[in-house]
Protein backbone atom coordinates (compact mmCIF):
# COMPACT_ATOMS: atom_id res chain seq x y z
CA UNK A 1 0.00 0.00 0.00
CA UNK A 2 1.36 3.39 -0.97
CA UNK A 3 1.79 6.17 1.52
CA UNK A 4 -0.76 9.00 1.25
CA UNK A 5 0.43 11.83 -1.00
CA UNK A 6 -0.16 14.64 1.46
CA UNK A 7 2.40 17.07 0.11
CA UNK A 8 5.56 17.23 -2.08
CA UNK A 9 7.66 15.93 0.81
CA UNK A 10 5.44 12.89 1.24
CA UNK A 11 5.52 12.17 -2.49
CA UNK A 12 9.31 12.32 -2.46
CA UNK A 13 9.51 9.95 0.53
CA UNK A 14 7.02 7.58 -1.05
CA UNK A 15 8.96 7.58 -4.33
CA UNK A 16 12.19 6.82 -2.48
CA UNK A 17 10.71 3.66 -0.95
CA UNK A 18 8.12 2.25 -3.36
CA UNK A 19 7.75 1.92 -7.12
CA UNK A 20 4.61 2.99 -9.02
CA UNK A 21 2.96 -0.36 -8.21
CA UNK A 22 3.47 0.13 -4.49
CA UNK A 23 6.23 -2.49 -4.22
CA UNK A 24 9.48 -1.80 -2.29
CA UNK A 25 12.21 -0.62 -4.66
CA UNK A 26 15.20 -2.92 -5.36
CA UNK A 27 17.82 -2.66 -2.65
CA UNK A 28 15.42 -1.33 -0.03
CA UNK A 29 14.66 -4.79 1.36
CA UNK A 30 18.33 -5.68 1.74
CA UNK A 31 19.08 -2.32 3.35
CA UNK A 32 16.33 -2.87 5.91
CA UNK A 33 17.43 -6.45 6.58
CA UNK A 34 21.04 -5.37 7.09
CA UNK A 35 19.86 -2.91 9.73
CA UNK A 36 18.54 -5.72 11.90
CA UNK A 37 21.52 -8.06 11.42
CA UNK A 38 23.22 -7.29 14.72
CA UNK A 39 26.06 -9.73 15.41
CA UNK A 40 26.17 -11.52 18.77
CA UNK A 41 29.46 -9.86 19.89
CA UNK A 42 27.67 -6.50 19.77
CA UNK A 43 24.77 -7.95 21.76
CA UNK A 44 27.20 -9.27 24.38
CA UNK A 45 29.00 -5.91 24.49
CA UNK A 46 25.66 -4.20 25.12
CA UNK A 47 24.86 -6.60 27.97
CA UNK A 48 28.39 -6.38 29.34
CA UNK A 49 28.06 -2.60 29.56
CA UNK A 50 24.87 -2.96 31.59
CA UNK A 51 26.31 -5.77 33.70
CA UNK A 52 29.48 -3.79 34.49
CA UNK A 53 27.43 -1.02 36.08
CA UNK A 54 26.17 -3.44 38.72
CA UNK A 55 27.59 -7.00 38.72
CA UNK A 56 25.05 -7.91 41.41
CA UNK A 57 22.09 -6.88 39.27
CA UNK A 58 19.36 -9.40 38.60
CA UNK A 59 18.16 -10.31 35.13
CA UNK A 60 15.04 -8.23 35.77
CA UNK A 61 17.12 -5.17 36.69
CA UNK A 62 19.30 -5.49 33.61
CA UNK A 63 16.17 -5.96 31.48
CA UNK A 64 14.71 -2.74 32.91
CA UNK A 65 17.98 -0.90 32.22
CA UNK A 66 17.99 -2.14 28.63
CA UNK A 67 14.43 -0.93 28.16
CA UNK A 68 15.14 2.54 29.57
CA UNK A 69 18.27 2.93 27.46
CA UNK A 70 16.53 1.75 24.29
CA UNK A 71 13.57 4.12 24.69
CA UNK A 72 15.83 7.05 25.58
CA UNK A 73 18.04 6.53 22.52
CA UNK A 74 15.28 6.17 19.92
CA UNK A 75 13.23 9.02 21.38
CA UNK A 76 16.19 11.41 21.41
CA UNK A 77 17.21 10.37 17.90
CA UNK A 78 13.71 10.89 16.51
CA UNK A 79 13.43 14.32 18.11
CA UNK A 80 16.90 15.39 16.96
CA UNK A 81 16.21 14.48 13.33
CA UNK A 82 12.79 16.13 13.49
CA UNK A 83 14.34 19.33 14.79
CA UNK A 84 16.48 19.68 11.65
CA UNK A 85 13.37 20.47 9.60
CA UNK A 86 13.16 23.91 11.21
CA UNK A 87 16.68 24.87 10.09
CA UNK A 88 16.48 26.92 6.86
CA UNK A 89 19.67 25.41 5.47
CA UNK A 90 18.20 21.93 5.74
CA UNK A 91 14.46 22.28 5.28
CA UNK A 92 11.73 19.70 5.04
CA UNK A 93 12.76 18.04 1.79
CA UNK A 94 16.45 17.70 2.66
CA UNK A 95 15.65 16.45 6.16
CA UNK A 96 13.93 13.42 4.62
CA UNK A 97 17.39 12.01 3.95
CA UNK A 98 18.31 12.36 7.61
CA UNK A 99 14.97 10.89 8.55
CA UNK A 100 15.60 7.81 6.43
CA UNK A 101 18.92 7.38 8.23
CA UNK A 102 17.06 7.66 11.53
CA UNK A 103 14.76 4.86 10.39
CA UNK A 104 17.76 2.58 9.90
CA UNK A 105 19.02 3.67 13.31
CA UNK A 106 15.66 2.77 14.86
CA UNK A 107 15.83 -0.71 13.34
CA UNK A 108 19.42 -1.25 14.52
CA UNK A 109 18.59 -0.12 18.06
CA UNK A 110 15.53 -2.36 18.10
CA UNK A 111 17.52 -5.39 16.95
CA UNK A 112 20.14 -4.77 19.63
CA UNK A 113 17.48 -4.42 22.34
CA UNK A 114 15.43 -7.46 21.30
CA UNK A 115 18.46 -9.74 21.01
CA UNK A 116 19.85 -8.53 24.35
CA UNK A 117 16.56 -9.46 26.01
CA UNK A 118 16.64 -12.81 24.22
CA UNK A 119 20.10 -13.57 25.66
CA UNK A 120 18.86 -12.76 29.18
CA UNK A 121 16.24 -15.46 28.66
CA UNK A 122 18.84 -18.01 27.66
CA UNK A 123 18.28 -17.69 23.91
CA UNK A 124 21.61 -17.81 22.06
CA UNK A 125 21.56 -15.26 19.22
CA UNK A 126 24.53 -16.64 17.33
CA UNK A 127 22.37 -18.01 14.50
CA UNK A 128 21.85 -14.94 12.26
CA UNK A 129 18.79 -16.36 10.48
CA UNK A 130 16.92 -17.13 13.69
CA UNK A 131 17.98 -13.84 15.26
CA UNK A 132 16.80 -11.87 12.22
CA UNK A 133 13.47 -13.71 12.15
CA UNK A 134 13.03 -13.04 15.85
CA UNK A 135 13.57 -9.29 15.41
CA UNK A 136 11.29 -9.12 12.37
CA UNK A 137 8.48 -10.90 14.23
CA UNK A 138 8.81 -8.57 17.21
CA UNK A 139 8.68 -5.52 14.95
CA UNK A 140 5.55 -6.88 13.28
CA UNK A 141 3.77 -7.15 16.64
CA UNK A 142 0.47 -9.04 16.67
CA UNK A 143 0.78 -9.97 13.00
CA UNK A 144 4.18 -11.56 13.64
CA UNK A 145 2.82 -13.45 16.64
CA UNK A 146 -0.18 -14.75 14.69
CA UNK A 147 2.02 -15.91 11.81
CA UNK A 148 4.43 -17.77 14.08
CA UNK A 149 1.61 -19.42 16.04
CA UNK A 150 0.02 -20.52 12.75
CA UNK A 151 3.23 -22.17 11.52
CA UNK A 152 3.84 -23.87 14.86
CA UNK A 153 0.31 -25.27 14.94
CA UNK A 154 0.61 -26.39 11.31
CA UNK A 155 3.82 -28.25 12.13
CA UNK A 156 2.17 -30.14 14.97
CA UNK A 157 4.07 -28.22 17.63
CA UNK A 158 0.99 -26.41 18.90
CA UNK A 159 0.77 -22.81 20.06
CA UNK A 160 3.15 -21.53 22.68
CA UNK A 161 2.77 -18.63 25.07
CA UNK A 162 6.35 -17.36 24.87
CA UNK A 163 7.24 -18.00 21.26
CA UNK A 164 10.59 -16.19 21.35
CA UNK A 165 12.23 -18.92 23.41
CA UNK A 166 10.87 -21.62 21.11
CA UNK A 167 11.89 -19.87 17.90
CA UNK A 168 15.31 -19.03 19.33
CA UNK A 169 16.20 -22.55 20.34
CA UNK A 170 13.90 -25.54 20.62
CA UNK A 171 12.08 -25.42 17.28
CA UNK A 172 13.70 -27.44 14.51
CA UNK A 173 15.73 -25.72 11.79
CA UNK A 174 13.25 -26.56 8.97
CA UNK A 175 10.36 -25.02 10.92
CA UNK A 176 12.51 -22.00 11.81
CA UNK A 177 13.27 -21.51 8.11
CA UNK A 178 9.58 -21.77 7.22
CA UNK A 179 8.75 -19.12 9.79
CA UNK A 180 11.62 -16.97 8.54
CA UNK A 181 10.43 -17.10 4.92
CA UNK A 182 6.85 -16.26 5.89
CA UNK A 183 7.92 -13.34 8.10
CA UNK A 184 10.36 -11.97 5.53
CA UNK A 185 7.74 -11.74 2.78
CA UNK A 186 5.54 -9.47 4.89
CA UNK A 187 8.09 -7.61 6.97
CA UNK A 188 9.64 -5.06 4.62
CA UNK A 189 6.35 -3.76 3.22
CA UNK A 190 4.81 -3.45 6.67
CA UNK A 191 7.82 -1.74 8.22
CA UNK A 192 8.34 0.63 5.31
CA UNK A 193 4.70 1.71 5.51
CA UNK A 194 4.92 2.20 9.28
CA UNK A 195 8.31 3.88 9.23
CA UNK A 196 7.32 5.90 6.18
CA UNK A 197 4.70 7.70 8.24
CA UNK A 198 7.22 8.30 11.01
CA UNK A 199 9.77 9.47 8.45
CA UNK A 200 7.35 12.15 7.24
CA UNK A 201 6.53 13.13 10.80
CA UNK A 202 10.20 13.75 11.55
CA UNK A 203 10.44 15.97 8.46
CA UNK A 204 7.60 18.34 9.35
CA UNK A 205 8.77 21.99 9.39
CA UNK A 206 8.58 24.71 12.03
CA UNK A 207 9.74 22.55 14.90
CA UNK A 208 6.69 20.30 14.78
CA UNK A 209 8.88 17.47 13.50
CA UNK A 210 10.87 17.40 16.73
CA UNK A 211 7.72 16.63 18.69
CA UNK A 212 6.28 14.17 16.20
CA UNK A 213 9.64 12.50 15.62
CA UNK A 214 10.39 11.96 19.31
CA UNK A 215 6.84 10.97 20.23
CA UNK A 216 6.48 8.70 17.20
CA UNK A 217 9.70 6.84 17.92
CA UNK A 218 8.77 6.51 21.59
CA UNK A 219 5.37 5.08 20.68
CA UNK A 220 6.89 2.55 18.28
CA UNK A 221 9.53 1.71 20.89
CA UNK A 222 6.83 1.04 23.47
CA UNK A 223 5.19 -1.35 21.01
CA UNK A 224 8.54 -3.14 20.58
CA UNK A 225 8.99 -3.44 24.36
CA UNK A 226 5.48 -4.89 24.67
CA UNK A 227 6.02 -7.37 21.82
CA UNK A 228 9.37 -8.44 23.28
CA UNK A 229 7.79 -9.06 26.68
CA UNK A 230 5.10 -11.12 24.97
CA UNK A 231 7.74 -13.11 23.10
CA UNK A 232 9.80 -14.06 26.16
CA UNK A 233 7.67 -13.41 29.23
CA UNK A 234 8.95 -12.06 32.56
CA UNK A 235 12.70 -11.84 33.09
CA UNK A 236 14.19 -14.98 34.67
CA UNK A 237 15.20 -14.92 38.33
CA UNK A 238 18.88 -15.34 37.53
CA UNK A 239 21.09 -14.56 34.55
CA UNK A 240 21.83 -17.78 32.60
CA UNK A 241 25.17 -19.28 33.60
CA UNK A 242 26.43 -19.55 30.02
CA UNK A 243 25.70 -15.86 29.48
CA UNK A 244 27.54 -14.95 32.69
CA UNK A 245 30.58 -16.83 31.42
CA UNK A 246 30.42 -14.99 28.08
CA UNK A 247 30.11 -11.63 29.83
CA UNK A 248 33.05 -12.37 32.13
CA UNK A 249 35.39 -13.22 29.26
Amino acid sequence: MKLPNLNPASRMANGALFDKDGKPKPGIQRTVERAIEVQRPLVLANLRRMYAKNPQATAAEISADLERHYLAVITATGAAVGATAVVPAIGTIASLGLSAAATIGFLEATALYAQSIAELHGVHTGDPDRARTLVMAILMGEEGLALIQSVLRGSGGGATEHWGTVLGGSVSSPIARTIGHSIRRRFVRKMLAKQGSALLGRALPFGIGAVVGGAGNHMMGRAVVSATAQAFGPAPRVIPGELIQDLDR
